[in-house]
């Protein structure tokens, strides 16, 4: 997604950026609805990635624990900062640097 940001700037003389949150673990997922349908998941899960998007640069992806354990044999990650989260508390993030 960073990648293709930088190429659509490029492209478009913008300067669009974009930061992102990537949060593993459990999650509810569902059809919500009686007239139009949508799917949604909700849990923790989710609302730690929506609160490591924001709390990130502009240009940055950062992760939780469990995504960093995932990852860190395919990934370059920068130090383990620990963040207090609005509704989560403290939580162990890394900076993806880029993948191997």
């Amino acid at each position: 997604m960073l990648r293709d940001i930088g190429r659509f700037n490029l492209e478009y003389g913008t300067s669009l950026n974009i930061r992102i949150g990537i949060s593993t673990g459990p999650l509810v997922a569902g059809v919500i609805g009686r007239k139009k349908f949508a799917y949604d998941i909700w849990g923790d899960t989710v609302n730690i990635a929506c609160r490591l998007e924001s709390m990130g640069q502009a240009g940055t992806i950062q992760v939780n624990e469990r995504a960093y354990e995932r990852l860190k044999d395919k990934c370059r990650f920068g130090p383990r900062t620990v963040l207090d989260l609005k509704g989560c508390g403290q939580v162990a993030a890394y900076q993806l640097h880029q993948q191997f």
